[in-house]
C-alpha cells in the first residue's frame, strides 16, 4: 500500500462516472453519517482502488465491489485510511475484473466549524442559536463530507438525497424530485445532476426565506437568506437573473440547469462558491439593504454574483483539468463579472474601477516571491495559497490585455464561444484556450500569450527621447528594485498629443528604437505633441518608466486634465511603485500628485488616497516632522473633492460620488483634519441617538468610526465602547465588518490591544477575525506582533487548516519596515511555518525588506520637508 503514499495525483486505475449519495447530518450532535455507491469503470489490471478521503471514519464491513453483471459482491479485506495523503485505500484478495461495477460503503464524520468540507454555520431564530449544516469543497474538501475521486478532471453525476429534520429547508444542487415525511425526519430526493467536478458539489440545511425570479427562457432563480431578511436578497436576485440572461448571449450556450439558488451564509471563509446550481456567498456579498448599505457594499454584490454566475460557465461546465490551469477559472471569471456589471450598470464606470484588479495584480506580481499563473501544484496542501491576486487579478488582467490587443468580436464570437462548446461537460488546460483565440484570430496568442502565464512577474518599459526617436527597454520589474530576469512580448500602445494619433506594435525583443515622425506623423515639441503616452488605457499588463522630459510633459497633460482618468490613474500608480522601488525619488512622486488637486473622478482619487496612506505610514518610519507634512500635503491635496462632495448625499447623484464622499472623509479623518474629524464626531454622536438619523448614511460611517477611533484612548474609552455597542445591537454583517475595519487605526496601542483581544472572542465570526487586522495604526503595529505571537498557538488551532490563517500573518507582519524586525519574524516562524502558509510568510518578509529599503533611500533626500511645505502651500 506504501506505493500509493506521497503522490501528487490518484492511480488512474478506475474512473468514477456517477454517485449514488446519501447523508444524514444531526445538527444537535453536530454529526453525519452517510452512505455512498458509486458506478466505477475498471481501466487497468489492479486489486487496489485508491480514493481521497480525510476527517471519516469506515465501517469496514460495508465496503464492496460488484462487478457489472455480477451478483457477487466482492469483501475488500483491507481498508487503510493515510490521513497526512487523504486518501482510502481498499485493497481486494485479487485483480478486479475490468469494466463497470459498483463500490459502495458506509461513513461517518463530524460538522466541523472549520468552514471547509460538511461543516456548522450557526444563525439566531426567535432568539434561540441553531446550527445550519453547510458545503464547501473547493478545492480538495468534497472528501471531508463522501470518499470520491476529488480531482477537477475525474467528473461524474451526481444522485443526492438527504434525511433532515422535516421543518428544515434542504438543498443541493439540482431541484427536488421527491420529498417523503415521516413525523420530524423528511427524506429529501434530488434529481441526478449533470456530469461535474465533485468541489461543485453543495448541500445546505437550515430555516431559510428566499425571493424568486426567472430568467427570460424561464430557469428559476431565487436568493435565500436567514429568516427575515428576505428583502436584503432583491438587488442579488435582480442582477442573478440579468446576468444569467447576458452570459446565455455571450458564451452562445444556455444556463445549463433547470435552477440557480444563491444562498448566504453566516459563516463563510471564502467571499463566495461557485457550486453548481447552488452558489453560496458571504452575507456581505449578497444581500444589500436599502437604509444600511453602503454604495460600495452594492457594487460588491453586483460583481461577486456576476462572477459567481460566469463561472456556471467557465469553470463548472468547462472545468480546469487541474489546479494549475485555477487562473483559467477565476481569472476569466473576474474578467466577465466586470463586462457583465457594465452592462447592468454603465454608469458605475466599472472598466474603470477595473484597474484596481489590475493594481492588486501588479503589487503582488513585483515580487520576487510572486509565482506565475500557471503554477506546479504538487499537493493539495499547496491549492489554498493559489487562490490570490495572481491567479484572480492578474489572470483578469492578461485576459483584458489580449481582448484589447485582439479586439472584441474576434475574441467572444470567434472564439469564445466555441471554446465553450468544444470543452462542455469536460476539462480543458490554458493551451486548449489560446488554440481557440489562435483559430479565431489567425494571430499566435499561445507564443504571445506563454511569456505572461509560463513565468512569474511582468516587466516595466522604460521610454526615453533621444535625437527624435522614443527608445524602449523592457526588464523584469521587481518592487525591491533589485535587476530582474525575463523578457515577455509586450504590446505596446502609444499616443502623442491627443488620443488621435494612436499606434500599437509589439515589443519582442528587449530594447528598440522608434522614429517618431515616422510611427506617429509629429514631432515632440512641434506644439502638436507635447505628451506622449505609452499602455494607451492600461491594456497591458505592465509599468512605464518615462525620463525626466516626457513625465514633464505628462505631468502638464494630467494638470490640465488632457489625459483620460484611466491614463491619469496610471501615471500615478506606476509612479508610485517606481518610488517604492527606489527607482524614483519621494519627491518626484509628490511633485506629479500635487497635480492631482484638480482631480474628482472617483478610481484615481481612489488609488491616491490608497497611495496617500502608503506613503504615510512609511514617512512615519523617516521622522515624525516628515510625517505631519506630508498629512498636510495630502489634506491639501483632497480638499477641493470634499468640499465639492460635502458631507449630505445630494438629490439624484451618481453612485460613484456616494463611494467618494466616504473615501476621501475617511481619508481626511485619518490625517488629523480637525474640521473634518469634529464634524464626523457630531454626527457618530447623532447616530448613538438614533440608529436611523439622516445625518450618518452607510457611505460616510466608516469616516465617523475612524474618526471616533482617532480620539479614543486609554483614559477616554467612550468612543471606542459606543461603537463596540453599534456593533452588539446590528444584526446586518456589512456594518459589523465596517466596524472591525475601523477599531483598530487607533493611534494607543492600549486600545489597539483591546480590539486585537475583542477580534478573538466569540463576538466576532472566525471569518471576520481578520477585518480586526487590516486598519491597525503605525503605532499599533508592535502590540499586534507581540499579540501574534502570544496567541499563535490558538490562532493556528482555530484557522490552520484553511486560507484565512495567511491573512493574520500578512495583515500583522506586512507593514513593519526595519530589517531586525524582518529578521525577528523569520526566527520566529523557523519552527512554526508549514507549506500551506509558506509563500505568504515569505512574501510578507519580502515586503519588510522593501519598506526598510524605501525609508533608508526617503532618509538620503535632501530638502524633502521643505518641499513638502512648499507644495502645500501652491
Amino acid at each position: 500500500m506504501d506505493q500509493f503514499k506521497g503522490q501528487p495525483r490518484l492511480p488512474k486505475f478506475a474512473v468514477p462516472k456517477r454517485y449514488d449519495l446519501r447523508l444524514t447530518p444531526d445538527l444537535v450532535a453536530c454529526t453525519f453519517t452517510g452512505t455512498v455507491a458509486i458506478d466505477l469503470d475498471v481501466v487497468a489490471d489492479t486489486r487496489f482502488i485508491v480514493l481521497n478521503a480525510a476527517d471519516l471514519a469506515f465501517n469496514d464491513a460495508s465496503v464492496s465491489f460488484t462487478p457489472h453483471n455480477s451478483s457477487q459482491a466482492l469483501a475488500a479485506p483491507k481498508v487503510s485510511l493515510f490521513e497526512e495523503d487523504e486518501i482510502l485505500v481498499l485493497e481486494f484478495a485479487e485483480n478486479l475484473p475490468h469494466g463497470v461495477g459498483v463500490l459502495q460503503m458506509a461513513f461517518d464524520g463530524i460538522l466541523s466549524d472549520k468552514m471547509k468540507g460538511f461543516y456548522k454555520s450557526t444563525y439566531e431564530h426567535n432568539g434561540e442559536k441553531k446550527n445550519m449544516a453547510v458545503t464547501q469543497f473547493e478545492p480538495a474538501d468534497a472528501r471531508r463530507c463522501f470518499p470520491c475521486w476529488d480531482e477537477p478532471a475525474c467528473k461524474a453525476t451526481f444522485k443526492i438525497t438527504l434525511e433532515v429534520p422535516s421543518d428544515l429547508v434542504a438543498l443541493s444542487n439540482m431541484p427536488v424530485v421527491e420529498e417523503k415525511v415521516n413525523g420530524s425526519v423528511k427524506v429529501v430526493s434530488y434529481q441526478e445532476s449533470p456530469i461535474m467536478s465533485t468541489y461543485l458539489v453543495a448541500i445546505v440545511v437550515g430555516l431559510f426565506d428566499y425571493v424568486e425570479d426567472h430568467t427570460s427562457d424561464g430557469i428559476k432563480v431565487r436568493v435565500y437568506c436567514q429568516v427575515g431578511k428576505a428583502d436584503q436578497g432583491k438587488f442579488a436576485l435582480h442582477v442573478g437573473a440579468k446576468t444569467l440572461d447576458l452570459f446565455k448571449e455571450y458564451f452562445a450556450v444556455p444556463y445549463p440547469l433547470p435552477k440557480i439558488d444563491m444562498i448566504a451564509i453566516p459563516d463563510f471563509a471564502a467571499g463566495a462558491m461557485e457550486n453548481y446550481g447552488l452558489v453560496t456567498y458571504r452575507e456581505t456579498a449578497l444581500l444589500y439593504d436599502e437604509q444600511h448599505s453602503a454604495a460600495s457594499n452594492k457594487q460588491r454584490v453586483a460583481t461577486v454574483v456576476a462572477h459567481e454566475l460566469a463561472h456556471q460557465w467557465f469553470g463548472n461546465l468547462v472545468t480546469m483539468e487541474w489546479w494549475t490551469h485555477l487562473w483559467l477559472n477565476e481569472g476569466f471569471a473576474t474578467w466577465v463579472s466586470y463586462l457583465a456589471t457594465d452592462s447592468l450598470f454603465p454608469e458605475w464606470k466599472i472598466w474603470t474601477q477595473f484597474l484596481d484588479e489590475s493594481t492588486e495584480g501588479l503589487r503582488l506580481d513585483g515580487l520576487e516571491e510572486s509565482h506565475p499563473i500557471e503554477v506546479e501544484v504538487n499537493h493539495a496542501s499547496e491549492i489554498d495559497e493559489i487562490f490570490d491576486a495572481i491567479s484572480y487579478r492578474k489572470g483578469a488582467s492578461v485576459i483584458r490585455m489580449l481582448q484589447s490587443y485582439l479586439g472584441a468580436e474576434v475574441f467572444q464570437q470567434k472564439s469564445l464561444a466555441a471554446y465553450v462548446k468544444r470543452h462542455a461537460y469536460s476539462n480543458a488546460k490554458t493551451e486548449d484556450l489560446w488554440t481557440a483565440l489562435e483559430e479565431g484570430s489567425g494571430e499566435p496568442v499561445n507564443k504571445l500569450m506563454s511569456s505572461w502565464t509560463k513565468q512569474m512577474g511582468y516587466p516595466v518599459v522604460s521610454a526615453k527621447l533621444k535625437d527624435g526617436k522614443l527608445e524602449l527597454e523592457q526588464s523584469r520589474f521587481l518592487s525591491s528594485g533589485s535587476p530582474g530576469e525575463g523578457q515577455w512580448i509586450v504590446p505596446v500602445t502609444l499616443c502623442c498629443g491627443s488620443y488621435d494619433v494612436r499606434k500599437n506594435f509589439l515589443l519582442e525583443s528587449k530594447s528598440g528604437a522608434y522614429d517618431i515622425k515616422e510611427l506617429l506623423g509629429c514631432s515632440i515639441g512641434d506644439g502638436t505633441c507635447s505628451w506622449i503616452k505609452i499602455n494607451v488605457d492600461q491594456a497591458g499588463f505592465y509599468r512605464v518608466k518615462y525620463d525626466d522630459s516626457l513625465a514633464a510633459g505628462l505631468r502638464k497633460a494630467t494638470e490640465s486634465q488632457r489625459l483620460t482618468a484611466i491614463d491619469r490613474y496610471g501615471i500615478l500608480d506606476d509612479s508610485f511603485a517606481l518610488c517604492m522601488a527606489r527607482q524614483q525619488s519621494l519627491a518626484s512622486l509628490l511633485t506629479l500628485i500635487s497635480a492631482y488637486k484638480k482631480e474628482l473622478d472617483y478610481t484615481v482619487l481612489s488609488n491616491l488616497i490608497v497611495i496617500s496612506y502608503k506613503v504615510v505610514k512609511i514617512a512615519a518610519d523617516v521622522s515624525s516632522e516628515l510625517t505631519s507634512g506630508i498629512k498636510q500635503f495630502f489634506i491639501g491635496v483632497f480638499q477641493l473633492a470634499a468640499g465639492r462632495l460635502g458631507w449630505d448625499p445630494k438629490q439624484g447623484e451618481s453612485h460613484l460620488d456616494a463611494m467618494l464622499r466616504g473615501e476621501v472623509l475617511t481619508a481626511l479623518t485619518a490625517f488629523g483634519h480637525d474640521e473634518t474629524l469634529k464634524e464626523a464626531i457630531r454626527r457618530f454622536d447623532a447616530f448613538l441617538a438614533d440608529r436611523n438619523t439622516s445625518l450618518l448614511p452607510p457611505d460616510l460611517r466608516r469616516a465617523a468610526y475612524v474618526a471616533v477611533m482617532q480620539r479614543a484612548n486609554k483614559s477616554d474609552k467612550s468612543g471606542y465602547e459606543s461603537l463596540l455597542k453599534v456593533y452588539r445591537e446590528t444584526d446586518l454583517s456589512q456594518e459589523k465588518t465596517r466596524i472591525l475595519g475601523s477599531l483598530a487605526c487607533c493611534p494607543d496601542p492600549s486600545i489597539v490591544q483591546d480590539v486585537l483581544n475583542f477580534v478573538l472572542s466569540d463576538e466576532v465570526r472566525n471569518q471576520d477575525a481578520v477585518y480586526g487586522l487590516s486598519g491597525v495604526s503605525w503605532e499599533g503595529r508592535e502590540v499586534a506582533w507581540k499579540w501574534l505571537q502570544e496567541k499563535w498557538e490558538y490562532i493556528e488551532k482555530t484557522w490552520g487548516s484553511g486560507f484565512l490563517l495567511t491573512r493574520f500573518i500578512s495583515a500583522v507582519v506586512s507593514s513593519f519596515a526595519s530589517f531586525e524586525k524582518a529578521k525577528e519574524v523569520q526566527e520566529y516562524f523557523i519552527t512554526r511555518s508549514k507549506p500551506s502558509m509558506a509563500r505568504t510568510l515569505k512574501q510578507s518578509i519580502e515586503k519588510v525588506h522593501i519598506n526598510a529599503n524605501w525609508v533608508e533611500s526617503i532618509k538620503k533626500e535632501d530638502n524633502l520637508t521643505h518641499l513638502v511645505a512648499q507644495l502645500s502651500s501652491n
